[in-house]
């Protein structure tokens, strides 16, 4: 059985009962903006990656640093002063990982024990979130399905893109060897607040909802069958430049991810 969760409607012991994994969701109430993000959502199953450090070396941020009201924030990764929300912002010449051309500032799915959360597709996993995109050049990834670092493969399973006109695209990658197939999902103006959900059920099957509508289905396909898997969330830019000025910047008001 699965539900949903919402701060202080569970202990940390039902919590358990519920769940095979680790569960982080933002607070109920109004956010606070006189906090750092980790005081307002909980992220303890979560470890940050930002468009800085060395050279094919992003800097990553381990989930209990980002903890608590007086966690880690800085000009990449901020609690919005007007709104309380978490925010993003990743430019185009910043620092990438070498399996990409692209910086981002997101966040990776852990382990509440802190170890890199690695999932098999059986069962039922589930992201959701709501967000706000107000830059964007030209798209921007706000959610993932990603194949974990000892699967043998760098692709995403599933990757969710804003672009600057609004559309919301699903990019499913056609096996472990790349090549992705783009599925539009939703249409949403900048600046504008939207939710998403993004779940694997039965270890064959992607489902995506915006905006609490209709669940859109997409098989996955037969080559990613054995390869663990684990969420991503934040800002990860597609366009790159030498620009310190250009990139994205996106807002999250609500983060959960669950394991049944």
């Amino acid at each position: 059985m699965n539900k949903k969760l919402t701060a202080g409607a569970l202990t940390l012991a039902a919590v358990g009962a519920l769940f095979t994994s680790q569960t982080a969701t933002a607070a109920p109430a109004a956010l606070n903006p006189s906090v750092a993000p980790g005081g307002n959502f909980n992220l303890t199953v979560w470890e940050l990656q930002e468009p800085v450090g060395s050279p094919g070396a992003p800097t990553t941020i381990t989930p209990s640093r980002l903890t608590g009201a007086s966690g880690y924030q800085d000009a990449y990764f901020y609690t919005d002063k007007t709104d309380g929300s978490m925010t993003f912002w990743d430019p185009e010449n910043g620092v990438h990982t070498p399996n990409s051309s692209y910086s981002r500032s997101e966040l990776r799915e852990m382990n509440a024990s802190g170890s890199a959360a690695s999932w098999g597709l059986p069962g039922t996993h589930r992201l959701s979130a709501t967000v706000k995109v107000t830059k964007v050049p030209s798209s921007v990834c706000v959610g993932q399905i990603h194949a974990s670092e000892s699967s043998g493969t760098t692709k995403p399973l599933l990757e969710l893109y804003y672009h600057s006109n609004g559309d919301i695209i699903a990019g499913v990658e056609n096996g472990p060897g790349g090549g992705q197939t783009a599925h539009t999902v939703g249409h949403v103006a900048l600046n504008t607040q939207w939710s998403y959900v993004i779940s694997v059920t039965g270890g064959n099957t992607i489902n995506i909802q915006i905006n609490g509508g209709t669940t859109q289905k997409f098989a996955i396909p037969s080559g990613w069958t054995g390869y663990p898997q684990y969420f991503k969330a934040g800002d990860y830019n597609q366009t790159a430049s030498s620009s310190s000025t250009n990139g994205a910047t996106v807002h999250f008001y609500a983060l959960t991810v669950s394991h049944s």
